[in-house]
């Protein structure tokens, strides 16, 4: 594979090794930590919640997620002997492509039974990924500009949902539960009449059916779409968007994370954030491999999110092409190799420690541009913070604590913004010369879409095919693909996969 990106600058011929005082780097390295922490704290959240798992045992995903994210930070930009680490300043968080696969293996099996068969997904598609890293950079030309622009724009539309459940107080189905009284009231009368019609029948006549005289009686939720909570979610996304505006340089770069805090200041002089658990939770305390039992280890769930893993390494590809042009530091194939290489080992890692698929954080290689300090030791700092916090307990639980309502504003702007930086990598699409790149976007969109609009349209197929069949974003990559490679073939084109990759800051 051909080298990839500018010669070193002579002003800064050192900049990727270049060793900053330490106040510099605590400094620049917080400022990377803080820049990410919304987006890596994200996923456990939505994950916890989905496994219907206890606030302690989501607020101990938080921790290992938090924890990981450090070890796999300092792995990648350290570099772990000549096969793990691209020695590039890269910022490694959990991925949102991950997320909807994740979503549906949750649906169905919740609690510790679920996380240890997701565990066990994540272990195994690490593995795979490892094997495969050598030649993932050989497929890029596979993944153009219109194949992950229209992955990315699904990422964040099926995310949106989330974003939406939040600031409404839950998914869609509890807007409304079983009225019980009403429902027993009804059974009993069908039953009286049933009785009385088997009385009055002729001997040896067939008994009637019992059969409800209308639909379930439901009653609709009072704590969902309450109009307090959809106010404060309101003013979480106001504050986002002032601090956007009007804000500078890191303020604005850390918008999302103040526009929470504030929402947490609203909540708790509501009275509608609690801090039981913070108090109980201790000060520190170390992350433990295997926290809710042994993974258990199925094939099609671990098929399931090695092709999520296929389209992460696709996506990390393009961001260490970008990187590499960015900071003047040459890479090649080894180089790529030994970076993806690195995902699926942060995989296994995530996997074993409790947590799930890592992957580049692409606004932090965009922090690397607008900052201009190429240094990777920025990015070590940086990983060091992010295991400290992994080790306070009290962290991950005041996290944990935040009312779902203030998530839901901020949820939307980062939700809202992965789908937003879909279209704008589609918007560098050639679709006037070349028109057949509409029929790409507009089946694969479709193909992601079925579940989010038929929940329920795998009803009838093989079950252990659900947590493939369910993830528009999986639909979505395998559709968007399969078209580009019949209407497009395999051209590689390099450079426009790299202006892809710049422009996905927000993914």
């Amino acid at each position: 594979m051909a080298e990839y990106t500018m010669e070193r600058s002579p002003q800064q011929p050192d900049a990727v090794d270049e060793r900053l005082p330490a106040g510099r780097l605590f400094t620049l390295g917080l400022q990377h930590v803080l820049v990410m922490y919304a987006g890596a704290v994200a996923v456990p959240l939505i994950i916890g919640r989905a496994l219907n798992l206890s606030p302690e045992q989501v607020a101990l995903l938080i921790s290992a997620d938090l924890f990981c994210c450090g070890l796999v930070t300092l792995i990648q930009s350290l570099g772990f002997g000549r096969h793990f680490g691209i020695k590039l300043p890269v910022m490694m968080g959990v991925t949102f492509a991950a997320v909807g696969p994740m979503v549906a293996m949750a649906n169905v099996q919740g609690g510790p039974e679920g996380a240890r068969a997701i565990f066990g997904a994540i272990i195994g598609a690490g593995l795979i990924s490892i094997a495969i890293a050598p030649l993932m950079s050989r497929l890029l030309r596979f993944f153009p500009p219109v194949v992950t622009g229209t992955i990315i724009a699904i990422i964040g539309i099926s995310l949106m949902r989330v974003g939406i459940g939040w600031a409404m107080g839950g998914p869609a189905f509890m807007a409304q539960s079983v009225d019980v009284p009403r429902l027993v009231e009804m059974v009993d009368t069908v039953k009286a009449s049933t009785t009385e019609a088997a009385a009055s029948a002729a001997p040896g006549a067939t008994a009637p059916a019992m059969k409800l005289p209308g639909p379930i009686p439901m009653v609709d939720n009072p704590s969902y779409g309450a109009l307090d909570n959809m106010a404060v979610a309101g003013v979480v996304l106001v504050m986002i968007l002032l601090l956007v505006r009007y804000g500078r340089g890191f303020v604005s770069n850390i918008a999302v994370l103040l526009g929470i805090v504030f929402g947490c200041f609203i909540a708790a002089g509501m009275g509608k954030m609690h801090f039981d658990q913070v108090a109980k939770a201790q000060w520190f305390d170390v992350v433990t491999p295997f926290a809710f039992g042994m993974p258990t280890f199925d094939i099609v769930m671990i098929l399931t999110m090695t092709l999520v893993m296929i389209v992460v390494m696709i996506e990390s590809t393009g961001m260490f092409l970008a990187l590499s042009e960015i900071t003047g530091r040459r890479i090649g194939q080894k180089d790529l190799a030994a970076g993806l290489r690195t995902d699926g080992l942060g995989t296994v890692i995530g996997g074993v420690f409790n947590t799930f698929p890592y992957t580049s954080f692409s606004q932090n290689v965009g922090l690397v541009g607008v900052t201009g300090v190429k240094s990777r030791w920025v990015c070590v700092a940086a990983g060091v913070i992010m295991i400290v916090l992994g080790l306070l307990p009290k962290m991950a639980a005041l996290v944990e604590s935040v009312p779902t309502f203030v998530l839901g504003g901020a949820g939307l702007v980062m939700f809202g913004m992965v789908a937003a930086t879909g279209i704008r990598i589609l918007a560098n699409v050639d679709f006037k010369t070349n028109r057949n790149n509409l029929y790409i976007v507009a089946i694969s969109i479709g193909a992601g879409m079925i579940p989010l609009v038929a929940p329920r349209w795998t009803q009838h197929m093989a079950h252990s095919l659900h947590p493939l069949l369910e993830s528009g974003i999986l639909l979505t990559a395998i559709s968007a693909v399969a078209l580009n490679i019949y209407f497009n073939g395999g051209k590689e084109d390099s450079a426009a996969a790299i202006e892809a990759a710049k422009a996905a800051e927000a993914h």
